[in-house]
């Protein structure tokens, strides 16, 4: 269908990634620019402490649950839990989406730029300083 690009600067992770997710689903291309400026909700301490707490979850073996330490994967792998993964349209659609650090748009591209706009939390942590935590 077409491509849609989405700026991630001051959106807030859930309210970005179920819009993502509708347009992937409805078969759109999603690239989403600026990836570690995304805000999550919370405080610092329980954003990184439910990250970790996933992390965890695999003990001493290999096998455990792998998240990323990249602002990118780590954004493209929230998506993916708002998307049926499990069924082939799931598949397809997570296929579809593209996450970047930084800017890396052209002139024509940046025309059609989408910046969604509502209310910045209270708490809340960017998703470059959850990265830098998690290391």
């Amino acid at each position: 269908m077409s491509k849609i690009y989405l700026d991630g600067e001051n959106n807030i992770l859930g309210r970005l990634g179920s819009f993502a997710a509708k347009k992937l689903l409805q078969g759109n291309e999603v690239v989403i620019i600026n990836s570690e400026k995304v805000l999550i909700s919370g405080s610092e301490r329980d954003v990184v402490g439910k990250i970790k707490e996933v992390r965890g979850k695999g003990g001493a073996s290999q096998k455990g649950p792998k998240i990323s330490k990249l602002a990118d994967r780590l954004l493209k792998r929230k998506i993916r839990g708002m998307l049926p993964r499990m069924k082939t349209k799931g598949r397809e659609a997570f296929k579809r989406l593209r996450c970047e650090i930084g800017n890396s748009l052209t002139e024509e591209e940046s025309k059609n730029l989408i910046k969604l706009e509502h209310r910045i939390p209270a708490k809340f942590v960017k998703l470059s300083r959850v990265v830098e935590l998690l290391r």
